[in-house]
């Protein structure tokens, strides 16, 4: 099987046609996304409180919250967030879970529509959501909720090589089985190829911001065949697939993971974090 890891796509990078209706699919199932998505590794709010200014008291607007996983932390580490979730299913979860931290907001809103308060933030901050946010006015909107050097923080997630690599080759053909639009030979690219230059382009292509700085973070996560399951579930391009397609996948996967992997597998992800501050 050829290794195509050249023509491979970012996990973020939905194309423009289908990009608000693949955003949509997260509020089919709150819950399970709530549970079954992991959240970000402790050093990513240690480097958003030093590069960005995610600190106590400081004013940060969350972009696309979802459920809260990363809105929890911040709260945790004292910020004063409002946190925007176009999702009402998303948004209820997330209130759910954010009952009784001090200083947050959750407002159910699209962030394009949103009026912004008068008050400027410290922070923008939008963990593996800003690439669902129509580009034609995302940079140019945060600049706006931002006051004079407050900081834009994006974070963004892609599966890398590693963990349970074979597994990864092998789970190839139950996706070109039943996803017409795989592409034959689709691995996962090596961490150090993954690319960031595409954000830092539109940042400065916006006009409104300084360099960025980058941080990035790998980390392994081992599934039970179940968990990992339902993790797939809560994918925007599993989730699209219709019900048919979308059943025989997870059996093939199901049917792999447990006959030849013991039933547990471990996926590698790259967490990138992208700070720039406004002019």
């Amino acid at each position: 099987m050829p290794d195509n890891t050249t023509h491979v796509k970012r996990d973020d990078r939905p194309e423009e046609s289908r990009r608000v209706r693949l955003s949509q699919t997260f509020d089919e199932d709150a819950e399970l996304y709530d549970q079954a998505r992991p959240g970000y590794p402790p050093e990513l709010y240690d480097d958003l409180a030093e590069f960005a200014g995610a600190c106590p008291g400081s004013r940060v607007l969350e972009v696309g919250c979802g459920t809260g996983q990363a809105t929890m932390p911040l709260a945790e580490r004292g910020c004063r967030i409002t946190a925007v979730e176009a999702g009402p299913s998303m948004a209820a979860v997330a209130r759910r879970n954010l009952n009784g931290a001090a200083g947050v907001e959750i407002v159910t809103a699209d962030f394009e529509s949103w009026p912004l308060p008068e008050e400027s933030f410290d922070v923008v901050f939008a963990a593996t959501a800003f690439h669902w946010i129509d580009p034609a006015a995302r940079m140019a909107k945060a600049a706006e909720a931002l006051h004079p050097d407050g900081a834009l923080a994006v974070v963004r997630t892609q599966h890398v090589r590693g963990g349970t690599e074979e597994f990864f080759v092998e789970v190839q053909r139950c996706y070109e089985r039943f996803d017409p639009d795989t592409p034959p030979g689709l691995r996962p690219p090596e961490a150090a190829d993954i690319d960031g230059s595409d954000h830092a382009q539109e940042v400065v292509q916006s006009g409104a911001f300084g360099p960025t700085v980058f941080r990035r973070y790998e980390r392994d996560l081992t599934y039970t065949m179940s968990e990992y399951l339902r993790l797939l579930q809560t994918y925007s391009g599993h989730r699209a697939l219709s019900e048919t397609a979308r059943n025989g996948l997870l059996r093939c996967i199901a049917g792999l993971i447990d006959g030849r992997y013991g039933g547990r597998v471990t996926k590698r992800y790259l967490i990138e974090l992208a700070v720039s501050h406004r002019r």
